[in-house]
């Protein structure tokens, strides 16, 4: 199991006059990760160097920099801590020396990680998301259920037969929150595991 962020963090870094800051965001999606860069890159810099890595989708820019020196260090900064659902930018301005291939990798590699490294951490839980319908009589036990096994209600409708629920939880908590609705419940509800 891996972790993302717990909230935003950041990190500042001098190399030889030229200033490296690392800003670290969790993200949910490309397109979240995206406005993250949108949102903290700075025109005025010389460089927004970025990755992000969302389970098995991972993307990286070395932004002007020579290929392989700034996004792909990101990224391995990134994969090194066990991070996921993360995306890192880091923000150079030129500080008049050139620093090589192997300075560049080491500056932003480092930058990134040392704001990883400070960074609070978040487990990621895995979650299932199950469709619950339920006659009306049962309704009770249902909610009580959820509350139990840390079930979040997406969504309830109801119609003459009774309620419809959708709820996310836990996948290590969805056979209890079964058993526990099948033994309230006298099995009355039906539980079908959703996309």
């Amino acid at each position: 199991m891996s972790d993302t962020l717990a909230a935003r963090a950041s990190h500042w870094l001098e190399v030889k006059h030229s200033r490296f800051l690392a800003q670290g965001a969790p993200v949910a999606s490309a397109e979240a990760a995206l406005d993250f860069l949108r949102d903290v890159a700075d025109p005025a810099a010389t460089h927004n160097c970025w990755a992000y890595r969302i389970g098995q989708d991972y993307r990286s820019s070395d932004d002007g920099e020579p290929a392989g020196t700034a996004g792909r260090p990101i990224l391995a900064a990134i994969d090194g801590q066990g991070f996921d659902r993360v995306m890192v930018v880091v923000t150079r301005w030129y500080g008049g020396i050139n620093l090589g291939a192997g300075g560049l990798v080491r500056a932003y590699g480092g930058a990134a990680a040392e704001c990883l490294r400070l960074a609070p951490r978040e487990p990621l839980v895995a979650l299932a998301t199950l469709a619950l319908t339920c006659p009306f009589d049962d309704l009770g036990h249902v909610h009580a259920a959820l509350i139990a096994h840390q079930a979040t209600k997406q969504d309830e409708s109801f119609d003459e037969t009774g309620a419809r629920l959708r709820v996310q939880l836990p996948v290590d908590r969805v056979e209890a929150l079964k058993t526990q609705l099948r033994d309230a419940t006298r099995n009355r509800v039906r539980v079908v595991e959703s996309a």
